[in-house]
């Protein structure tokens, strides 16, 4: 089943919508799905639609909401592309993540204080996974080709819970520096678990368009389910 929910911020100054995902029976616990640029678009719905199917109560919170509620781009199309780095150029970051951690504390308060919940993010979604391992008490994180962890290195100290990260070795948004310096950072960090995808490129496991590399996408995901099994119980 799926509708819309409503979540008030942490700071008590609005409420945003996410979009959620009921499985059949009861949740064996909770998944923040943490939106690309391009906001709670098709692909991203439909990536909380498996999560539930999986036995997970999933929610993509409307992370853009401030700048402009309920955007829905199509990183196809060239002008929508474009919008979607406007909107990240001006969203705030740390708003963000004390949005997804309202949206943590909500499904705990409703699945339980000892449900565990989990994030995985795409994009700017994985950069904010990372942010969101190392800034709130969230049991489980993934980063689908997340931007700029290399400049986050020095919260690494405060990741307590497990960090699945997975890269792209062509990504044209994470150079082949910016990637050394992240398994330079993170190999021997015994959270973190860092795959590379000879080839790819940013955007690889989106479900919908042109970005997509079917083999390697469906690798990741089958990852991200062993991870999320593993950690989520």
């Amino acid at each position: 089943m799926t509708n819309t929910t409503k979540i008030a911020t942490l700071a008590g100054d609005g409420e945003f919508t996410a979009y959620r995902a009921t499985p059949a029976g009861t949740p064996k616990a909770a998944i923040v799905v943490i939106q690309e640029i391009f906001g709670v678009n098709a692909g991203i719905r439909r990536k909380c639609d498996t999560l539930a199917e999986a036995g997970y109560l999933a929610i993509a919170p409307d992370l853009f909401w401030r700048l402009e509620p309920g955007i829905e781009l199509d990183p196809d199309i060239k002008p929508e592309f474009d919008r979607a780095l406007e909107l990240m150029g001006q969203f705030d970051q740390d708003k963000g993540i004390a949005d997804i951690e309202a949206s943590i504390r909500a499904v705990r308060s409703e699945l339980g204080d000892d449900a565990k919940v989990g994030v995985v993010g795409y994009c700017l979604g994985g950069r904010l996974a990372f942010m969101t391992a190392a800034r709130t008490d969230v049991d489980a994180s993934v980063g689908y080709y997340g931007v700029g962890i290399d400049g986050l290195l020095g919260e690494k100290h405060a990741i307590a819970h497990p960090v699945l990260l997975h890269v792209p070795e062509e990504d044209h948004f994470v150079d082949k520096a910016a990637q050394a310096a992240m398994h330079a950072g993170l190999d021997d960090h015994p959270k973190v678990t860092i795959y590379d995808y000879a080839g790819e490129d940013h955007g690889f496991a989106t479900e919908f368009g042109e970005r997509r590399s079917d083999a390697s996408a469906k690798l990741a995901d089958e990852r991200t389910a062993k991870f999320f099994a593993q950690n989520l119980g």
